[in-house]
């Protein structure tokens, strides 16, 4: 991954407050890993590089706290939390709960032209992220794919409730392109869902959502096996590889 805390400072809208791009761009760093879990995090460093005070810093520290993304210790500093299988879980539980829901409804109803035209336009420019190997950018794409869904369904609450549970959800997902999960799989899974919208089937757009959520359950003990320091409560032998009782 390329991606840089300035780069993802970029990308952020300029427009917004520092606070609000300040806390947007940390957030997407840790869920990004260019800030690994257990990573200690500096006030003044991260102030220095975006050259702006502490006090927003801080701010940003305690919101990242209530996300359950970083842990703030007193007299020790301030970390990022490894990820929990078990909140990794339980997002994935709630997540996969409204967005079938959503599927299914956008089948029953049928989406706007435009909204279907934009969900065939981001398919496509996922599939113009695999030979370049361009996985920042295919991140980009799958989360407008999904919010573009719901948002196109006129559906604005349920993309917020998605959004505020999905932080250690989105940290397994970014984890496990390309390696544990193949681009090509995501695209077809979401192609699935979009035909399933187009042919007016319920049953097969939840059916097709349902699939794309629970291909984490394939990913997630590769990855806990494969990157054991990244998760809590998994041993770690000295070699970096994961312990395995006798």
């Amino acid at each position: 991954m390329n991606t840089t805390l300035q780069s993802l400072w970029r990308e952020e809208d300029s427009h917004t407050s520092v606070r609000q791009r300040l806390y947007q761009v940390l957030r997407q760093s840790i869920i990004r890993m260019v800030l690994a879990p257990g990573q200690a995090l500096s006030e003044k460093e991260i102030a220095d590089t975006f050259a702006v005070s502490r006090q927003p810093v801080r701010e940003a520290f305690i919101r990242l706290s209530e996300a359950g993304l970083v842990e703030v210790r007193p007299q020790r500093g301030t970390y990022v939390v490894k990820i929990s299988q078990q909140a990794v879980l339980e997002a994935r539980f709630v997540r996969e709960a409204v967005e079938v829901a959503v599927a299914r409804a956008a089948a029953e109803q049928g989406l706007a032209p435009r909204v279907l035209a934009e969900l065939h336009e981001l398919l496509e420019r996922q599939r113009r992220c695999i030979e370049p190997h361009d996985y920042d950018r295919f991140y980009q794409f799958d989360e407008a794919f999904h919010r573009t869904l719901s948002l196109g369904l006129g559906q604005q609450a349920a993309w917020k409730v998605v959004e505020e549970v999905k932080a250690q959800f989105d940290r397994v997902r970014y984890l496990s392109i390309p390696d544990a999960t193949p681009l090509e799989r995501l695209i077809e899974q979401h192609a699935a869902i979009v035909a399933a919208i187009e042919q007016r089937s319920p049953e097969a757009a939840e059916q097709a959502m349902r699939v794309h959520h629970r291909e984490i359950f394939q990913s997630l003990p590769d990855l806990v096996s494969r990157f054991p320091e990244m998760f809590e409560n998994v041993p770690v032998a000295a070699g970096g590889r994961e312990e395995v009782a006798s």
